[in-house]
């Protein structure tokens, strides 16, 4: 029995490590290791919750419900999955990676369970969802990309924004604070635009970049 559940653990382990390195890739919020603990920790739990009071079945006046445990594992997760979700000027990011937890805690619920080829179906369907839904969205789909830059003066902000929109950049929202930089006055500006899919960011930072006196900070 012992070897049945390190066998458990271990394939839980390698089918969140491939969802997890999936997530890498785009450079998400959790990664390799946390999807890899999430179903490790998750199956554990399963195992825990199956096998882990046997020698209470036949004591008198003990109830016993078995799936106890893993419906708190269920409810636990949304918390590890709030934590990656951020939420900035109306956009929302992060809800992606904060499913794939959930359905990476299923999937180590699973082969706790013991159903290995179900995890693994559940893995391989997963990955090639996401693939798919990656797909479609590069080709037909828009997102939107947050730029924080620095100009020198009002005046240049307004001709960096006529040039965005003449390029069919669609802004839909920006904020401005005045900051003092070495001394002098200057403007910090964050913008969110309406993109393509998958567009290039080296395009929006060389874009930028032909305003001499306007220095990008960060695009996301």
């Amino acid at each position: 029995m012992f070897w049945n559940f390190v066998l458990r653990l271990c394939l839980a382990s390698v089918l969140g490590l491939a969802i997890g390195f999936e997530r890498e890739m785009h450079a998400k919020e959790a990664g390799v290791k946390t999807h890899l603990l999430v179903a490790m920790g998750s199956c554990l739990f399963m195992i825990l919750s199956i096998y882990g009071f046997e020698g209470f079945y036949d004591k008198d006046h003990t109830s016993f419900d078995p799936s106890r445990i893993a419906a708190q594992v269920v409810t636990g997760i949304g918390f590890l999955g709030a934590g990656t979700i951020i939420f900035r000027k109306n956009i929302i990011r992060g809800l992606t990676t904060a499913a794939g937890l959930w359905v990476t805690c299923a999937i180590g619920l699973a082969c706790g369970c013991g159903f290995y080829y179900i995890a693994m179906a559940a893995t391989v369907l997963v990955l090639i969802s996401i693939f798919l839904a990656n797909f479609f969205l590069k080709k037909y789909s828009e997102k939107y990309t947050s730029i924080t830059f620095i100009a020198d003066c009002q005046n240049d902000i307004s001709l960096l924004f006529d040039k965005l929109k003449n390029d069919g950049i669609v802004i839909k929202n920006y904020s401005m604070q005045q900051i003092t930089d070495n001394g002098n006055e200057k403007f910090s500006v964050n913008i969110d635009i309406k993109t393509q899919y998958g567009k290039n960011k080296t395009e929006f930072n060389n874009l930028i970049q032909e305003f001499a006196q306007v220095k990008v900070i960060s695009i996301e």
